[in-house]
């Protein structure tokens, strides 16, 4: 959220007027699918693989269809002249998720979302993996090295100009030059419960890193230009999560853990709802004159409370509600695995 309110909105939106503080970090989306991948690893031996998959579907799409509508309908209720107005052919194309595959014909409603269709996929393979023979033992460390070398290998597709656009289409559909922080995530997941030896890790995630880096190259008309700021940020970020993961949880004040835990409740809807809805508090707080910082505050907190709501109103309630079907047995399904599975 602070780089999207101090920063991104800027860059977007020229007529704003620079922030008095600005993180200019790319860091936050990445990290939320290192941190994704990971505890898909803790929560996948819980029951069957199809509560497991469904359980993800439940808890990711009925909040992500619901802010494309009120970002929808928000944007024309409150249109700013120059800016993005979202048509309902827009609405068709973002509620099916339609951006990566044709960027240049299907435009963000909220630019946030980016991150949905990857995680969906990447709990699909992730299910269909532990289900085959590839998703156990060495075999799994095969796949997680195969997933970050073959698109670095592609790298200088990916930046040729002109880039064959079929081409285009299926490594951005599938989300290829976003495969390494979900290997990242895996790879933290089996260094804390010791499946992975430290120096093995140490490569792994060092060249999820580098594939990180090459993956901020831009092409731009004066030639290739790096983004190292973020790429080092979201290195420090995936070392912080492999330490936090392989140590012992930390003694914390009552109120301090209730906040955290209050906030990491809502961290989803708030991710899909404080951006394109936030550009327009900046907008219209900066026309009756108010300063940046609390334009800035406004949208952090504008995003927070949408966020709370989105959760609440539709994130529990509907997940509760399609995950009916497995709550009978579903204790007793993660009973039994836990006897018969055990500590890896």
């Amino acid at each position: 959220m602070l780089y999207h309110s101090t920063s991104l909105s800027v860059f977007l939106h020229p007529e704003l007027e620079p922030r008095t503080f600005e993180f200019p970090y790319q860091v936050g989306a990445s990290l939320l699918l290192v941190v994704s991948a990971y505890f898909a690893c803790v929560t996948i031996r819980r029951g069957s693989l199809l509560r497991y998959w469904w359980g993800r579907v439940a808890r990711l799409l009925p909040s992500f269809l619901a802010a494309v509508v009120v970002s929808y309908y928000v944007l024309r209720a409150f249109p700013i002249e120059g800016w993005f107005f979202p048509l309902p052919e827009d609405l068709r194309a973002n509620l099916l998720m339609l951006w990566h595959w044709k960027p240049q014909f299907y435009p963000f409603i909220d630019g946030s979302h980016w991150t949905v269709p990857l995680q969906l996929m990447g709990f699909t393979v992730a299910a269909l993996l532990y289900r085959s023979w590839w998703g156990h033992g060495r075999r799994i460390v095969i796949v997680l090295w195969v997933a970050v070398l073959v698109p670095l290998a592609q790298w200088p597709i990916r930046i040729a100009e002109p880039i064959d656009e079929t081409y285009r289409t299926v490594v951005d559909g599938v989300g290829m030059h976003r495969w390494h922080l979900f290997v990242a995530g895996v790879a933290i997941w089996m260094w804390s419960v010791k499946r992975l030896s430290t120096p093995h890790f140490a490569a792994l995630l060092a060249l999820c890193m580098a594939a990180q880096e090459v993956h901020n190259y831009t092409r731009t008309p004066e030639g290739l230009l790096a983004d190292t700021g973020s790429s080092v940020a979201v290195a420090i970020g995936m070392c912080l999560i492999a330490l936090v993961a392989r140590s012992p949880d930390m003694a914390m004040p009552q109120p301090a853990r209730r906040a955290i835990s209050w906030f990491a409740g809502i961290s989803y809807g708030t991710f899909l709802m404080h951006q394109a809805i936030g550009y327009i508090v900046l907008r219209k707080l900066q026309d009756v004159g108010v300063d940046t910082i609390t334009q800035t505050l406004a949208m952090l907190v504008t995003g927070t409370l949408l966020g709370w709501v989105l959760t609440r109103a539709v994130e529990q309630p509907a997940h509760k509600l399609l995950m009916k079907p497995f709550k009978q047995g579903g204790g007793a399904a993660r009973t039994r695995e836990t006897k018969t599975v055990g500590p890896r």
